[in-house]
């Protein structure tokens, strides 16, 4: 498993040919004819995930995974028109990058404010999936209002002591890695005393439980930092600036979990328009004016969200900020997908409202297990408007970074966290 000998002198007609001569040799070829006979639907029918777990570090270890990257940190250092081209030879094979909250939203953190030593330790077993990453920044009593968070990180010597409670960490159960928002100044306004650091989750005094949907899957999980001693070389960024470093981490969860075109998660919960329009092709119900405008709506908007992250995306690969931009996607995909959902089990019928089990479910995980996936995925969206911070966060981003509108009035603001009320 090597690098593929492109990089940022390769022409673009060389990258074409040499991208399909790689995806000849090195995708397997059921799902090679797979893509040419039905594109992601028909992949998803020959591979499973752990079949793509298996087989991904020979992506990763391509440099197509991160081809707008440096060589030294994984990538093969291509510009946004070389990227481009690659992966329109890729698209077809439906070949996502795993550990995306590293990669999405750790990784530009990184990138903005870590140390050369912290990129080359990080990124590149991050790229092959070797160490899996989550995140430690809400907490029970600080979720929208991040910034009032209490969990404590206390110098001593070379090294931090951090003391607290951290929720709603996606993966956290499988993960390695957490990057971890801690307060290092009582005495400073809340967005003042805070520093960014990077946990090891299997270090003593770290303890991590599960939080169980509704929908049965153990997705999240709640984190206990107790003592935990962290060295100051994986402090990222300056002591007190960790509200500017997770603003970077948080640009890039938000364009994460904005859906297709983003090159993060296409959908959290459920499956796309193309689905829908295939069980309602298969339920005869195409030829009701009514349900085919809800779908066409959604197809539309579908497309829309696709291109408009794509442009950001785009824009990231060319050196531009993300910044506030992320936040458009995350707003729209929230709510689409929500609505995508409920028209799948509109579409589903009497189905959603009942159904037989293969056999009778011993417990809670097969009585979830047995739920039609058009209804496990219409749950599971509820969430989509509150993860990657909630829309009602998201739409005051927009306002007051792109349309200029003033912020909302804060009448502690200035004032040191240890005198701010707080839940």
């Amino acid at each position: 498993m090597t690098r593929v000998p492109l990089d940022a002198e390769s022409s673009l007609d060389d990258i074409r040919i040499a991208t399909a001569s790689w995806a000849t040799t090195h995708i397997p070829q059921s799902w090679r004819e797979a893509a040419a006979r039905g594109g992601r639907a028909a992949i998803r029918a020959v591979r499973s995930y752990r079949d793509y777990e298996a087989w991904y570090p020979v992506f990763a270890s391509s440099g197509y995974a991160v081809a707008t990257w440096p060589v030294e940190y994984g990538g093969l250092d291509f510009s946004a028109d070389q990227a481009r081209v690659a992966n329109e030879v890729l698209g077809p094979y439906n070949l996502g990058r795993l550990n995306v909250i590293g990669l999405g939203a750790i990784s530009p953190a990184l990138y903005a404010y870590g140390t050369e030593e912290q990129r080359l330790r990080y990124l590149p077993p991050m790229i092959r999936n070797e160490e899996k990453w989550t995140q430690l920044l809400s907490e029970p009593g600080a979720g929208s209002d991040l910034a009032s968070l209490a969990t404590r990180a206390v110098r001593d010597g070379d090294e931090w002591v951090v003391n607290g409670q951290k929720v709603w960490s996606t993966w956290a159960l499988r993960s390695d890695f957490a990057n971890c928002l801690a307060r290092t100044d009582t005495s400073a306004p809340k967005r003042g005393g805070l520093t960014y650091f990077i946990v090891n989750l299997h270090a003593s005094g770290v303890t991590v439980r599960p939080l169980r949907h509704m929908t049965g899957e153990v997705e999240f999980g709640e984190v206990f930092l107790d003592g935990v001693r962290i060295p100051d070389e994986q402090r990222v960024g300056a002591v007190g600036e960790g509200w500017r470093v997770v603003g970077a981490t948080l640009s890039g969860e938000r364009m994460m979990v904005s859906g297709s075109g983003s090159e993060g998660v296409d959908r959290i919960g459920g499956s796309g328009i193309e689905a829908v329009m295939a069980a309602a092709r298969e339920r005869n119900l195409l030829g009701d004016p009514v349900l085919r405008q809800r779908v066409m709506q959604l197809y539309c908007e579908e497309r829309i969200r696709q291109w408009t992250n794509q442009r950001v995306r785009h824009g990231a690969a060319a050196g531009r900020a993300i910044g506030a931009l992320s936040s458009v996607g995350k707003i729209h995909q929230g709510s689409l997908n929500q609505r995508l959902q409920s028209l799948a089990t509109d579409v589903l019928g009497a189905d959603a409202l009942a159904w037989e089990a293969r056999k009778p479910p011993k417990g809670p995980d097969e009585w979830f297990a047995s739920l039609p996936p058009e209804v496990r995925g219409m749950l599971r969206s509820r969430a989509n408007t509150i993860e990657g911070g909630t829309s009602e966060v998201n739409r005051n981003v927009l306002g007051e970074k792109i349309l200029g509108l003033p912020r909302e009035p804060d009448p502690f603001l200035g004032l040191p966290w240890s005198e701010v009320p707080r839940a």
